[in-house]
């Protein structure tokens, strides 16, 4: 049955208007000329008031999807596809996406998973990605889990998840897939980009325990080593010990090995930062939109000011909050960077939580070094480059991890390669060397052993 449009209802009158019917017709044209004057001129006084309505341009695009929702909802052809709820939800995740990769409105298993990922502990296979130029991207897989033995990689691309596309689904459904009961199996897909081949992958899925601080060792004479593998609410407590076993054990020079750390938490990176600075020491700074929206981070009242010349490791799978602490570092000439550059996430998140267990992670600032050098998109740029291939890289890796095979013979009969040298470290722990002869030198001078040149 065909319906009248609004349109059709308003201009197709059954008869035409009687003389009464026009008289008032006139007298409401009148009155309406004369209404319109006063409009215009109460307008005119009210401009400075109108300008001053902040939020104009949000109330009449909010009311515009509402006229929107209200059509979709009463006329698509499918009502379950037509749910309010679905609905609104879908166009959050469209318009948060549309901003930046970092930025996701995440629904209640998506926050409670991340959650549990900053407490250091969840079931899945261990891996950090994320969305760059539409495509699904490792960040760095997480030490010792099921991923990194699987020989996962910085660099590669998920393509699928268990046979599904993944350029077809969001950010939180991605990490539901990849994440689940421990000892269910997941298959990955990737693509490599270095060698441009494809890999399929099934990983036994297990209750990941994230150590923040990883390996704990003398290296050389008077040179200790930490790997940090991120930054959750417990690496700032497990530095610490860390570092005193260091100095305890005669450390005159620390190596701190941020490689493929994906970072964190920003209150963990200053943690870990200010062991060696003074308190009210800039660290980091942020800088929002407004001119007044600049915070400054500095090191605390119990800041360590330990006092050691430093190596800082980084690739290009260091990102975010080892960003921070690599850049203040060198910054202030407490460390010298030793590496490739770093990945180049500089911008500050923060979450606000919404009803029905849902959250809004937003990026609301961009970081910068305490010299103002902005990270996001830069990354931090090595002062001593070392560049190791992807293979030899893996390589190194499955070294560390496996260091109770500490003969050679015995490592190639296991793995199938010969033990390669890990040559960051190496580069690291000659710049210290140096270093070091550079200080004794000065000193020897200073005392007047050595006549100064």
């Amino acid at each position: 049955m065909a319906t009248l449009s609004d349109a059709e209802a308003i201009y197709k009158h059954p008869r035409m208007p009687t003389v009464g019917g026009m008289f008032k017709r006139v007298l409401v044209i009148v009155g309406g000329a004369a209404g319109g004057i006063l409009l215009a001129t109460a307008l005119t006084q009210l401009h400075p008031v109108w300008n001053w309505w902040p939020h104009r341009d949000l109330n009449r695009n909010e009311v515009y999807f509402r006229t929107v929702l209200d059509l979709v909802t009463t006329n698509y052809v499918d009502a379950k596809e037509a749910d309010p709820d679905r609905l609104t939800r879908a166009a959050l995740d469209g318009m948060i996406k549309s901003l930046d990769p970092h930025s996701e409105f995440m629904r209640a298993d998506a926050y409670r998973e991340l959650r549990e990922e900053m407490d250091g502990r969840f079931g899945g296979i261990g891996i950090q990605v994320e969305q760059r130029d539409g495509k699904v991207v490792v960040v760095a897989p997480i030490a010792d889990t099921p991923a990194d033995r699987a020989g996962i990689r910085r660099a590669d691309e998920i393509v699928k998840i268990d046979g599904q596309v993944t350029e077809k689904l969001g950010m939180d459904k991605i990490v539901a897939q990849l994440r689940g009961e421990p000892g269910s199996k997941v298959t990955v897909t990737l693509f490599r980009p270095s060698t441009k081949a494809t890999l399929e992958r099934t990983l036994k899925r297990e209750i990941i325990r994230v150590e923040s601080v990883r390996d704990v060792r003398m290296v050389g004479d008077g040179i200790g080593y930490i790997q940090l593998t991120q930054f959750s609410d417990r690496t700032g407590a497990e530095f610490q010990p860390a570092l005193k076993q260091l100095q305890n054990q005669g450390a005159q020079a620390l190596i701190l090995d941020l490689r493929n750390n994906p970072g964190g938490l920003l209150d963990a990176a200053v943690a870990v930062a200010e062991s060696f600075f003074q308190p009210g020491e800039l660290i980091v700074s942020t800088q929002g939109r407004s001119a007044g929206s600049r915070e400054e981070l500095r090191a605390g009242r119990s800041a360590g000011g330990v006092n050691l010349p430093i190596a800082v490791l980084v690739n290009s799978g260091t990102a975010s909050a080892a960003e921070i602490v690599a850049g203040a570092l060198k910054d202030t000439a407490r460390a010298v960077v030793v590496g490739e550059t770093t990945f180049g996430k500089g911008s500050v998140q923060t979450l606000f939580r919404l009803r029905d267990g849902e959250a809004l992670r937003l990026t609301i600032a961009h970081y910068y070094t305490p010299s103002g050098v902005i990270i996001q998109g830069k990354g931090i740029e090595p002062q001593v480059k070392v560049t190791v291939s992807p293979d030899d890289e893996a390589n190194v890796h499955l070294q560390r991890l496996r260091q109770d095979l500490a003969e050679p013979k015995e490592f190639a009969a296991r793995f199938g390669f010969e033990p390669v040298a890990d040559r960051p470290l190496q580069a690291a722990i000659d710049v210290l060397k140096g270093v070091d002869l550079f200080v004794a030198r000065s000193r020897a001078e200073d005392a007047g052993a050595i006549p100064s040149r």
